[in-house]
């Protein structure tokens, strides 16, 4: 085998151009491929990470009325929803892949929280126990966090985002601002933000609206000073911090399950639903995989191309080497040996044009994401496929030329000329 290797590449390199301009077919189809799968597999990274957001690994399990979020601001306080207790948290935490789990109530801001003239139109507030900060990520930007006396001693204290920090106070420092909330004033003890700030990329209108909902500001107070705003222990919802994005599926959906268990309510539509970023994300992605498998077998019409070229220029190579062949073969090389040897040279011949082509693939794709501006991942597994199956294309296209090597009559192969 080492010896047909070996040949091989002296044979491709007594003949450079003609070896070349065969492997520019194989050379061609792999780097149209593994551009094309870098670029799929890049768009797919992106809107994994527009939906979700780069490094937050947490999951919403929230009240559902149907297949829509259920509004306390217009629908009330349903019967038959508990508040969520101590011990089904600890059950949420003891769920496989859960790292952190946190409990809030969230309402609509509409002119309820204002800084003199000035009101939160469009944002969220949030009624957040001890664990949430750490649950989702934030880390405190300015002022403090809460405390165990704020939760304990029914503190009127706030927390706002950096939005809602800029909205309300429009460049003043809120650090001690006393911010009326319902009517009651809250001081200001603190503005947080995400520990890993990220932007989605936004080309659509709808994208925006997919990616940006919500976005507009929020403001926090403890959970124990939820009551003097609204009057009523609402339901509330969790959220669950995760060892990795891919398990947020399974994990929403044990916790949606522990959470319904607890229900007595008599609307059988009324269940705990997780939101399930990542199987959007997923549907996104599948309505491009026809247009995505279209592309790939467009780009693997020219191996098939490339393929034809290697049996072309065996048999050439075979005519060429006639009385070598029948030299061999009269001196005592079997039909397994001569078959061996040219097999051995379409294998190297397209193996080499796909190496060149994941090269010159991964240069492809580069190119693109800078001038389109279009993430791109380079996979490693479709990258090892394309060189294996340049090497599957040689020795199936050169399988007619060397069977044909091999059957040569030594004695006319030596009388060729």
């Amino acid at each position: 085998m080492l010896e047909n290797i070996r040949l091989s590449f002296q044979g491709l390199w007594s003949h450079k151009m003609r070896s070349f301009l065969t492997m520019l077919g194989i050379i061609i189809g792999i780097a149209a491929i593994i551009a094309i799968v870098s670029t799929i597999k890049g768009t797919n990274e992106q809107i994994k990470e527009n939906l979700i957001g780069a490094g937050d690994n947490t999951v919403n399990v929230q009240l559902y009325q149907g297949d829509d979020a259920y509004q306390i601001d217009y629908n009330g306080i349903p019967e038959g929803v508990p508040v969520i207790s101590e011990e089904t948290r600890n059950l949420l935490l003891d769920l496989r892949h859960v790292e952190g789990a946190s409990l809030y109530t969230v309402r609509e801001a509409y002119n309820v929280a204002y800084y003199k003239n000035t009101g939160l139109a469009g944002g969220r507030i949030y009624g957040i126990d001890r664990n949430y900060f750490n649950t989702c990520n934030y880390i405190i930007k300015q002022g403090r966090g809460f405390t165990e006396d704020d939760y304990k001693k029914f503190r009127k204290v706030a927390v706002l985002d950096e939005s809602c920090a800029e909205t309300v106070f429009q460049g003043e420092d809120p650090i001690g601002k006393t911010l009326e909330i319902q009517k009651e004033p809250f001081v200001v003890i603190g503005i947080i933000a995400k520990a890993t700030k990220f932007e989605p990329v936004i080309n659509t209108l709808e994208e925006y609206y997919s990616y940006m909902e919500g976005n507009n500001g929020a403001l926090y107070v403890p959970d124990t000073t939820w009551p003097l705003l609204y009057s009523y222990d609402e339901p509330q919802s969790a959220v669950l911090k995760l060892d990795s994005v891919d398990n947020m599926t399974v994990a929403g959906k044990s916790a949606a399950e522990i959470l319904n268990s607890k229900l007595s309510v008599k609307d059988d539509t009324m269940k705990y639903k997780a939101d399930d970023l990542l199987k959007k994300a997923e549907d996104i992605q599948k309505l491009g995989e026809s247009t995505n498998m279209m592309l790939i077998w467009i780009a693997g019409i020219s191996l098939l191309v490339g393929g034809i070229g290697v049996m072309n220029i065996m048999l050439v190579s075979v005519t060429e080497r006639t009385q070598e062949i029948g030299l061999k073969k009269a001196i005592g090389a079997r039909k397994g040996k001569v078959l061996g040897q040219f097999l051995t040279e379409a294998a190297v011949l397209t193996s080499l044009g796909g190496l060149v082509g994941v090269v010159v693939g991964i240069v492809l794709a580069e190119v693109i994401s800078r001038v389109t501006g279009t993430l791109v991942a380079i996979s490693v597994p479709a990258a090892i496929l394309a060189v294996v199956f340049s090497m599957f294309i040689g020795i199936l296209f050169g399988l007619l030329p060397s069977y044909k090597a091999a059957n040569l009559n030594p004695i006319e192969a030596l009388r060729h000329e």
